[in-house]
């Protein structure tokens, strides 16, 4: 049976998160639902990471299996066609061997989060980006961070809610870095993230940059292993899944 590999992009703000859910709008039921209406199968679209409510892709990968033969051109613009008006589109879509999967061939996953730090409101970037008008100090931040890159108990930053088997997570880059116009970017890599783990530690450095905690204060907060030890939840707003990459054998 053909299966499909796609790269997909959408805006959070529409969708209860990528899950499929009963009576709510999710990514992952908009394909599937687009897809039974091109193709007449019913089948299940697997992606490559899980967003939250809220949370954008920009490169969020994903794979189906429909039984009739397609060209890949074909199965990205029926898609596509069946989801407007909604905020996602279907980027690229190239046929994978059956080996291929989605979540499971993942070797790492990035994430970028988004702070606008400036005193005015946002306007066109409302829902698209966290909102900071007190000032931050990037620098203390970034130093900050570097705490947290490595091998890791991060039950600290792990929500309630999370049904990981265990809080221990290996994350390999954590930078922040101011941009133009009050800008933040926050990007991260790990082959896998606990649940709202990115949100509550940039929710947490958020605290460094407004001088209220220190490097020290948040590396005991990480060997506390305690969710109360750490800083509150980010919004959804400016998280986006920019990436997942595969090993050589999935990457073509």
């Amino acid at each position: 049976m053909p299966r499909y590999r796609m790269i997909i992009e959408y805006d959070g703000r529409s969708f209860s998160g990528w899950q499929r859910q009963e009576r709510v709008l999710s990514a992952q039921g908009a394909i599937e639902d687009a897809i039974l209406k091109f193709s007449g199968e019913t089948t299940r679209v697997f992606g490559g990471g899980r967003t939250d409510a809220g949370v954008h892709a920009l490169g969020q990968v994903a794979h189906a299996d429909i039984r009739k033969q397609f060209s890949s051109c074909i199965v990205r613009d029926a898609i596509n066609s069946y989801l407007r008006p909604l905020p996602i589109s279907i980027l690229e879509v190239k046929k994978a061997g059956e080996e291929f999967h989605a979540r499971f061939s993942a070797v790492e996953r990035s994430y970028l989060y988004r702070i606008r730090n400036r005193r005015s409101p946002l306007t066109f970037e409302r829902g698209l980006i966290w909102w900071v008008p007190s000032f931050l100090d990037v620098d203390a931040m970034g130093e900050a961070a570097l705490a947290l890159i490595g091998h890791h108990d991060f039950s600290t930053f792990r929500s309630s809610k999370c049904q990981a088997k265990t809080p221990k997570k290996t994350l390999n880059t954590l930078t922040v870095q101011a941009r133009e116009n009050g800008l933040i970017e926050v990007k991260l890599t790990a082959k896998s993230f606990l649940y709202r783990q990115v949100r509550n530690i940039v929710g947490t450095l958020r605290l460094v940059g407004q001088g209220k905690w220190s490097r020290l204060r948040l590396e005991k907060a990480l060997a506390a292993r305690d969710r109360k030890a750490g800083g509150p939840t980010a919004p959804p707003d400016g998280l986006y899944l920019t990436g997942i990459r595969y090993d050589k054998e999935f990457s073509s």
